[in-house]
């Protein structure tokens, strides 16, 4: 029996695409983007969300990044809509009471809209309505949190793009395509 060398794939993952490889449902799932055998998504990345997914064949390395007491950092860039003041900031980066409990303290700051490909479909706008990118580094990974942090004062996420995880970026990948490299 061989065993495959540890390896980790770095995936650009498109909107409305799960983050596994079977659906009963007949949705787009990683199966449609990466041909690789007995690589597993090391963590999650909702549906709705886009970006930086990591995969390995390294089951310790999985579990690593995949467990919330390892704090693997995460950055992720959030399209909100309206604009948040200096205190909505301060809140995010102080943590927010959620419905499961006070979120870990965050990084946030304000950025320019990053050069990103285009969505299908695209975000909704609202003409009255402007927007805002945030980038938002967490060291926890609670199910939609960074969608739930931003509703919570005021300001829904609209697009959500995982752009790091630990030290990996998407930089350099175009999104549906991934990056796979031996450890």
């Amino acid at each position: 029996m061989s065993v495959s060398p540890p390896s980790i794939v770095l995936f650009n993952k498109p909107f409305n695409v799960l983050s596994q490889f079977t659906d009963g449902e007949g949705r787009k799932t990683l199966k449609d983007y990466i041909p690789i055998p007995e690589v597993y998504a090391a963590g999650r990345l909702d549906r709705d969300s886009e970006g930086l997914l990591v995969l390995t064949n390294d089951g310790k390395l999985q579990h690593k990044l995949a467990n919330p007491e390892a704090k693997t950092s995460k950055t992720y860039w959030a399209q909100v809509e309206g604009v948040p003041d200096n205190r909505a900031i301060d809140r995010l980066q102080e943590g927010v009471e959620l419905k499961d409990g006070m979120t870990a303290p965050a990084k946030v700051q304000r950025m320019a809209e990053p050069d990103l490909w285009a969505r299908n479909p695209p975000v909704r706008y609202r003409q009255h309505i402007p927007t805002t990118w945030l980038s938002i580094t967490l060291t926890e990974g609670r199910n939609r949190q960074v969608r739930r942090m931003t509703a919570h004062v005021g300001h829904p996420t609209l697009r959500l793009v995982r752009y790091r995880v630990g030290s990996w970026t998407i930089d350099g990948i175009n999104n549906g395509e991934y990056l796979q490299f031996q450890l």
